[in-house]
């Protein structure tokens, strides 16, 4: 039998690596009845862990506050395990800045959701993001960074 040189995608595995939450001003903050502002920031990791094995990982963190209170802050990271073989370097970079997080980020949504809801918060649920303008910007600005 011949080997087989097509291209292989799958997900072994997704999984909650890392969240963390801090309510340093509560129960008082509890009382308020300011709006709170919410900061979200978002970010993207990949690498290989295995010859055609890629952690691909989504963080959010998530800042909430009242004046100059910290109402609550939750940093979630969710990691996706997957296949990818038989792809072209300039094939495999979108995969792993796109495909992936699309994938990983829905149960991202949902952890960061149900750490909020548990403390006692109206759910937080973060919006779809276009992975593919994150990537153009991203790739964008680093050609457009001074090489050292």
């Amino acid at each position: 039998m011949s080997e087989n040189n097509d291209p292989v995608f799958q997900i072994q595995r997704v999984y909650l690596k890392d969240a963390s939450l801090e309510q340093p001003n509560s129960p008082q903050i509890f009382l308020e009845q300011e709006e709170p502002s919410v900061n979200i920031q978002l970010g993207v990791e990949a690498q290989a862990v295995a010859d055609g094995v890629f952690e691909v990982a989504v963080t959010a963190t998530v800042q909430t506050t009242v004046g100059d209170k910290t109402v609550f802050l939750v940093e979630c990271k969710q990691a996706g395990i997957f296949e990818i073989r038989n792809f072209e370097q300039e094939q495999l970079d979108p995969v792993l800045g796109i495909a992936c997080p699309q994938i990983v980020y829905p149960y991202l949504r949902s952890s960061v959701s149900d750490f909020v809801t548990r403390a006692g918060f109206p759910p937080v649920h973060l919006s779809e993001i276009n992975f593919q303008a994150m990537y153009e910007k991203q790739r964008a600005e680093q050609a457009a960074a001074p090489q050292q």
